[in-house]
């Protein structure tokens, strides 16, 4: 069972952690986004795991020189240029030399899908693709999905007006597809597979839908992002990880609540830190208040500092002594290089 897993993006919503690092590969309580997503492809059956690759394509093969993550084998397919979902989809399952039926996931989407009742029903119904959905508050952010009587796609309607959804039921980012989807994308331009491809496999009634209730959390915003560590800590996902790495040092006179410490974080005398991150090697000097907030990997937080309302301290960024930030970004966003630039 082979999977291609979407991880090409700039990750521009959870910048600036992501100016030099793919958003894939930040943290997620000491274990990386991306080994979280293939363990649980791994867990049903996937053998062979092709990463679609555009920004930085680097700092994964670093990350894995043995050409494993989380024991599975890897393959880098490196987009020349960015190509979009289905693009990225087509690019990839060409490069590694798919044949036949294949799962493509969002690599950003942390999931607890039944993957292998997906699979089976995908077989059952002679589709050609069979997308997950999950239900949501708010459909107007998202791919909208209903569904007929038998389990075929009616509609694809991508992020529509707040208040105009047919359905609750949105694109979880999990596809079930045959090599024939491939055959619909045209090679060497950005093709949506939102937008171009599903629509017209709905028209002709070739699209199926699974709905799943099951955890499920799209990580590409600070908020979300946060919010997945915080599940993984509190047991709302698995049985409750340890929010501390052994190697992080805290302040007898310090308090810590509800947040992750990476491995060498520091955390002086008298701060209090909640409902936060603190990634690893990170410095919070004493006095400190963070609270819903995110520090990055060896960033420095001055004295009596207070980082309130999912402020975002970049990796090896220096935060002042007594910085009062709220919703802020450090370093601030006119001082991120544009896309071509990264």
């Amino acid at each position: 069972m082979r999977a291609v897993i979407l991880v090409g993006g700039f990750g521009t919503r959870l910048r600036p952690l992501t100016l030099d690092t793919p958003k894939q590969m930040l943290p997620m309580v000491g274990v990386t986004m991306l080994e979280r997503v293939v363990s649980k492809l791994a867990s049903h059956g996937v053998d062979d795991v092709v990463l679609s690759l555009g920004y930085r394509p680097d700092v994964f093969s670093r990350a894995f020189p043995d050409g494993t993550c989380a024991g599975v084998p890897i393959h880098y397919a490196v987009e020349p240029e960015p190509l979009d979902t289905a693009g990225a989809i087509g690019f990839a399952a060409n490069d590694a030399g798919i044949k036949d039926t294949f799962i493509a996931v969002n690599g950003d989407v942390l999931t607890d899908l039944d993957v292998t009742a997906q699979w089976a029903q995908h077989k059952a119904t002679g589709a050609e693709g069979t997308i997950a959905l999950t239900p949501v508050d708010d459909p107007s952010r998202f791919g909208v999905v209903p569904l007929d009587a038998e389990g075929r796609v009616e509609d694809f309607i991508e992020k529509p007006e707040p208040g105009t959804a047919p359905t609750n039921w949105i694109n979880a980012g999990a596809y079930v597809l045959e090599h024939s989807v491939i055959e619909r994308i045209e090679p060497g331009r950005k093709v949506s597979i939102e937008r171009e491809i599903f629509p017209v496999m709905a028209a002709e009634k070739t699209l199926y839908g699974i709905q799943s209730d099951a955890y499920w959390i799209d990580a590409g915003t600070p908020e979300a992002y946060l919010q997945a560590q915080l599940d993984l800590i509190d047991g709302i996902r698995g049985s409750g990880e340890v929010a501390g790495h052994a190697t992080a040092q805290v302040d007898p006179e310090a308090v810590v609540e509800r947040s992750v410490l990476g491995s060498g974080a520091v955390v002086g005398a008298n701060c209090r830190i909640s409902n936060s991150i603190v990634m690893a090697h990170a410095v919070i000097q004493p006095g400190c208040v963070i609270k819903d907030s995110i520090v990055g990997c060896s960033a420095s937080v001055g004295e009596e500092s207070n980082l309130t309302d999912l402020s975002v301290v970049g990796h090896s960024a220096e935060v002042g002594r007594g910085t009062k930030l709220e919703d802020s970004r450090i370093p601030a966003p006119e001082a991120w290089p544009s896309k071509d630039q990264a």
